[in-house]
């Protein structure tokens, strides 16, 4: 089920009546008279909770002499919750863009010539800045602390935090005065 699709019905399925409506749907088909004096509701309320059931796709109507006879389409409620979650969203690409022009800018603002101005004092701006120094390790390769000061180094003089602060927010794993990034 599209996200679109999702939302509408989530939107429609707000309501106790229309769920009412649901339920008796569900054991077969009927007509707004019929469920107007099962649900002790007008038939214009019905008919505007079908109309909106309808637009959402959770029912589907057709002609049968004088009435317009309901049915429930079962299939719109097979999808699971996690189905809907897990389905790839238009906005995750617009976000993840979003994200790498801020990356990009954070970046440009801390480091000039290679070098890191200073740190920011924004958890964010400082993670990113981190995550940027942490290129320069190899993964699943073992660091004493004088090699990873060197690195650092590279990049500013106050490695102590620079290094603390890239345990802390687990860029770098130490154990045993050994050093790994993560």
């Amino acid at each position: 089920m599209q996200e679109e699709a999702a939302l509408k019905l989530f939107k429609c399925l707000g309501d106790k009546s229309r769920l009412n409506i649901l339920k008796i749907l569900s054991k077969g088909e009927s007509y707004v008279e019929l469920l107007a004096e099962k649900l002790e509701l007008t038939p214009a309320t019905v008919s505007f909770h079908l109309k909106k059931l309808e637009d959402c796709g959770a029912v589907s109507s057709r002609r049968d002499q004088y009435y317009t006879i309901y049915i429930l389409n079962k299939g719109i409620f097979a999808s699971s919750i996690m189905e809907i979650i897990n389905e790839a969203s238009p906005e995750e690409d617009k976000q993840q863009k979003r994200e790498e022009v801020y990356r990009k800018k954070v970046i440009e603002s801390f480091f000039e010539y290679g070098k890191l101005k200073s740190v920011p004092a924004q958890r964010k701006k400082e993670r990113i800045i981190l995550e940027e120094i942490a290129k320069d390790f190899e993964n699943k390769r073992d660091y004493s602390e004088s090699e990873i000061n060197d690195i650092i180094l590279k990049y500013n003089e106050d490695y102590c935090t620079i290094r603390r602060d890239m345990i802390s927010e687990g860029i770098l794993e130490r154990e045993n005065g050994v050093y790994r990034k993560k």
